[in-house]
C-alpha cells in the first residue's frame, strides 16, 4: 500500500492520502468516544475497526449500569450514531489475546487505541475473603446485569442482613437492588435469573461500611438523594457518626457540601418502622471475614481520621473492634485492569503505563509506537461515563499528532483482516448482527411491560445476530 505525503492546508505537518486504519480494542463509552473523535479530527481518510470481546457494545453502559437507571442508558443512541457511520466497523466475539494477537494488530493497523476498561476487582487481602458468601460487588453488578461472565454465578440471599463494604455509587447501586421489592424491578432490564433470585431475597437490611468519614463518600448527589426519597426504606445514621468528622477541607465542591448536608439530615431523621433497612457506618474498616461453612459476621476495626504529611484525610485504627452479623457480604471497593499479553502493564496501578494516552515501555521509560491507551485503562477506575470523553479525545490527539510527525509504514488491508478474524473466530458479529440482538431484547421485554429482555449466552446471542 503505497502512500503519498501533501501538505495540510491547516498545518505545517504532511497528511496521509490513504485512509488511516486505527483498531479501537474496547467497546465501551471510551472505545466510542475515540472513535468520535478520529472521525472528526483526522486530518484526510480514516477507517476505524471497533473490536469487542463480547456480540454486545457498550461495555458498562450496559453491563454496569443499574437496570432501574434507564435514562443513563440513553447515551447508547449517541454511540449508535458513531457506529452507523460507513467508517467503522464493528467486530463483536473478538477477544484480544484469544483470536487476536498484539502483533496482528500491528500488522493489520497504523495504530491501535487500547480501550478495554477494568475487568477484575480489588480485595482487601484480609482472613476469610474466600468463605461462601463474601463475593465482589462487581460480581453481582454483573449478575443482575445480565453480564456473559457472571451469568453463571448464585448469590445466597436467604438471610436478613448484608454488609456491603464501600460508600461509592456502587455500593449505593447494590444495596438499592437488594432493597427494592421484586415488583418494581419487574419493570427493569434486570437478567431473568436475577429477577427470580431476588423474589425470593429475605434481605431486609443493608449496612454500609465508610473507611472514613462522612466527608469523604464517594457517592454522589443523585444516588443519595434518591434513596433519601424512598417512603420504604428507613436510613439509619448514628449522629455520633456525623459529628465526629463531618468537616470539609477548603477544596470541597458544591456537590460534596451536599451529600454532608443531606447525611446530617438522615442522621436525625426519626425511623418510621420500615420493613427495610439501609444502614450507613463511617470510620470502620474490615478486617475480618468469620464463619464456619460460610460467612456469619464482620470483624471491623473502629478508625479516626488524621491528615498525613500530605495533608490528605488517612484513617487510623483506635484499637477498638467490634463483630457485625452478616448473612452476605459484597465488597465494592472498586474495579481493577487486566494485563493483555503483550501490552506493557503497571500491576501496582492495575492499568496501562501511558504518558497522556501514549503506551510506555516500562523499561525504556519511552512511548511505543502507534500504540495508545483510553478509559479505565489508561486512568483507572474513576469519573463517570462523560468523564471518559475528554480522556479518549486526548489520547486521539496524541495519536493523529504522532501520525503526522511520523507517518507510518503501510499496513494490510481491511478485507484481510476481515478474513484473518473469520479463520480465527468465524461468528464474529457485526453491528448489524448487534442490532438484531437488540430488536430481539426490546421485543422480548415489550411483552411484559420491560424496557429489554436481555440474552445473557454468548451462544443465544450470535444464534440471533446470524439468523
Amino acid at each position: 500500500m503505497g502512500r503519498t505525503l501533501i501538505p495540510d492546508a491547516r498545518s505545517p505537518l504532511p497528511v496521509m492520502t490513504d485512509p488511516l486504519r486505527v483498531a479501537v480494542v474496547g467497546a465501551g463509552p471510551a472505545g466510542f468516544y475515540a472513535c468520535e473523535h478520529l472521525l472528526a479530527e483526522a486530518p484526510g481518510a480514516v477507517e476505524v475497526s471497533l473490536i469487542d470481546r463480547l456480540p454486545t457494545p457498550f461495555g458498562l453502559v450496559r453491563s454496569g449500569v443499574a437496570p432501574d437507571h434507564q435514562s443513563i442508558k440513553g447515551v447508547t443512541r449517541v454511540y449508535d450514531r458513531i457506529a452507523a457511520d460507513p467508517r467503522v466497523t464493528f467486530h463483536g466475539n473478538v477477544e484480544h489475546g484469544r483470536d487476536l494477537r498484539h502483533d496482528d494488530l500491528l500488522a493489520y493497523f497504523h495504530a491501535v487505541i487500547y480501550c478495554v476498561g477494568c475487568r477484575s476487582f480489588r480485595h482487601l487481602g484480609i482472613p476469610g475473603e474466600a468463605l461462601p458468601g463474601r463475593a465482589s460487588a462487581g460480581d453481582f453488578v454483573g449478575w443482575y446485569n445480565a453480564h456473559p461472565d457472571q451469568r453463571t454465578r448464585r448469590f445466597d440471599l436467604s438471610g436478613e442482613r448484608a454488609v456491603v463494604v464501600g460508600v461509592g455509587n456502587v455500593a449505593l447501586d447494590v444495596a438499592r437492588m437488594l432493597l427494592t421489592p421484586a415488583e418494581v424491578l419487574a419493570t427493569t432490564d434486570m437478567a431473568d435469573h436475577a429477577l427470580a433470585a431476588l423474589a425470593q431475597s429475605n434481605i431486609r437490611e443493608v449496612t454500609l461500611l465508610g473507611l472514613r468519614g462522612p466527608a469523604q463518600v464517594a457517592f454522589t448527589l443523585p444516588e443519595l438523594k434518591e434513596f433519601a426519597a424512598r417512603d420504604d426504606i428507613d436510613i439509619v445514621i448514628d449522629p455520633q457518626d456525623m459529628k465526629e468528622d463531618a468537616t470539609l477541607g477548603p477544596d470541597a465542591s458544591r456537590g460534596r457540601e451536599q451529600v454532608v448536608a443531606l447525611l446530617n439530615e438522615l442522621a436525625v431523621r426519626p425511623e418510621r418502622g420500615c420493613d427495610r433497612r439501609l444502614v450507613i457506618r463511617f470510620m470502620v474498616s474490615p478486617v475480618a471475614f468469620t464463619g464456619d461453612d460460610r460467612v456469619r459476621e464482620v470483624e471491623v476495626a473502629h478508625t479516626e481520621l488524621q491528615h498525613n504529611a500530605d495533608g490528605v484525610v488517612v484513617a487510623r485504627p483506635t484499637g477498638s473492634r467490634e463483630m457485625l452479623p452478616a448473612d452476605l457480604v459484597l465488597t465494592a471497593i472498586g474495579y481493577r485492569g487486566s494485563a493483555l499479553p503483550g501490552v506493557p502493564f503497571d500491576p501496582i496501578r492495575g492499568v496501562i503505563p501511558n504518558d497522556r494516552g501514549r503506551v510506555i515501555d516500562p523499561v525504556s521509560g519511552k512511548a511505543r509506537p502507534r500504540e495508545y491507551v483510553a478509559g479505565w485503562i489508561k486512568r483507572g477506575p474513576s469519573g463517570v461515563i462523560g468523564t471518559n470523553k475528554p480522556d479518549a479525545y486526548e489520547t486521539v490527539d496524541a495519536l493523529l499528532h504522532d501520525m503526522q510527525v511520523h507517518p507510518p509504514d503501510p499496513v494490510l488491508g481491511g478485507d484481510v483482516f476481515a478474513r484473518l478474524l473469520q479463520e480465527r473466530c468465524g461468528d464474529v458479529v457485526s453491528y448489524a448482527g448487534w442490532e438484531r440482538i437488540n430488536a430481539a431484547e426490546i421485543a422480548r421485554g415489550e411483552s411484559a411491560g420491560r424496557p429489554r429482555d436481555k440474552f445473557s449466552d454468548i451462544d443465544d446471542m450470535i444464534e440471533v445476530a446470524e439468523a
